[in-house]
């Protein structure tokens, strides 16, 4: 007998109150007392106006992952389907908040639940899609009924002005420039903090509409590209990393070895391309007509990145129209793996979805260049 899983049910936390453009340094910190050069360059090429951080006034952290995590969980449940209903549990994140336990066993520790199967995926942003693709064919193939899978994000800690000063001592001794490299002050200005989750099931709500999953596609090209986005070491002009657990530990602060370092070039060449190639190959191996989209959900890094992926797509046969596009990151900033959750919850509570409507996600990650569409239909 054939199977199919629907989403049947999203929710999004996001911690405390919006934070402007203009409070971010204030609650991140300044490095050396000194404003950053770099924010309004990099606020002005991303175009997002708010975010959220789980941090309070002082800096000081009023959530773990896990906990925006749980509390996403929370806001899926109800009598008809409560905490204790869930088969599977698939976590995704790029900051957990630990090394060991993984994210999951965390997240279903602080749930407090029955034994269950779980499953923590790490990475950057598709990870919250590598953990919706396993619930979504674990359920396919009739190991469960159900499945709850999240997305989340807690990068604000990573970006506090304390964890830069160190380096920027050592820069001011050997220099007297104690300027923090672009390269790892452009991330503190472009993500954010939160939590997305949904539901899978074998059935269709009895009410209201539902996500048939139709396929979920991924591919990586690491094959091809270097490291583009990097965490917890270092690269060197050949590109190689070095591990953080092969240096001293000394190292560790002088050189803000954990902070999250981005080669802005090298994205800018690259990660619009090869999404673009990719969805090609998609379009041809699901005999799929990109006209038949009702909506589109790109995950931006940047506002920048729009026009460009529009102009790729046209490049290639594909187009897009605009009034198709749905994104939210001038609102609520940008999430990584919690994005594309993000978005489809706020599309999907909008009352604008009907019977037919055919949605495309599109989930890029630059770390070493990994992609993931989705394609939904509104039943």
């Amino acid at each position: 007998m054939s199977r199919s899983v629907y989403i049947t049910r999203l929710s999004s936390f996001l911690p405390n109150e919006p934070v402007a453009n203009d409070e971010m340094e204030g609650r991140l910190g300044m490095i050396n007392n000194k404003p950053s050069k770099a924010r309004s360059i990099v606020l002005r090429s991303n175009g997002i106006k708010s975010r959220h951080y789980a941090l309070d006034h002082n800096g000081k952290p009023t959530h773990t992952n896990a906990q925006l995590v749980t509390e996403a969980i929370h806001k899926l449940l109800d009598g008809d389907f409560s905490a204790y209903d869930i088969q599977l549990l698939g976590c995704g994140t790029t900051s957990p908040d630990q090394l060991l336990p993984s994210h999951a066993s965390m997240v279903h520790g602080g749930l407090g639940l029955h034994p269950m199967e779980i499953l923590s995926t790490t990475g950057s942003c598709c990870t919250g899609i590598q953990a919706m693709s396993y619930c979504y064919l674990s359920i396919l193939a009739g190991n469960h009924e159900n499945a709850v899978c999240t997305g989340s994000e807690k990068m604000s800690s990573w970006m506090l002005a304390n964890k830069f000063q160190d380096e920027a001592d050592r820069l001011k001794e050997l220099e007297a420039n104690p300027i923090i490299a672009f390269e790892k002050e452009f991330l503190r200005w472009m993500l954010s903090d939160g939590a997305g989750a949904c539901l899978l099931q074998a059935e269709p709500n009895k009410t209201g509409i539902s996500l048939k999953i139709e396929w979920i596609e991924q591919r990586s090209y690491a094959n091809e590209l270097p490291v583009c986005m990097y965490a917890g070491a270092t690269k060197d002009e050949s590109g190689n990393l070095t591990a953080w657990n092969d240096m001293e530990p000394q190292t560790w602060t002088e050189q803000s070895v954990f902070s999250l370092k981005q080669d802005t070039r090298f994205l800018g060449e690259n990660i619009v391309k090869y999404g673009g190639k990719y969805l090609l190959d998609v379009s041809k191996k699901r005999n799929f007509n990109v006209a038949d989209v009702t909506y589109f959900l790109p995950h931006l890094s940047s506002e920048f990145f729009g026009p460009k992926i529009a102009e790729e797509l046209k490049n290639i046969g594909i187009e897009i129209p605009q009034s198709k596009w749905f994104y939210n990151l001038t609102r609520v900033g940008n999430i990584g793996s919690a994005s594309g959750f993000v978005m489809l919850d706020e599309l999907f509570h909008s009352g604008k979805l009907k019977a037919g409507d055919k949605i495309l996600m599109m989930i890029p990650e630059s770390a070493r260049f990994n992609y993931a569409y989705i394609l939904l239909t509104v039943v």
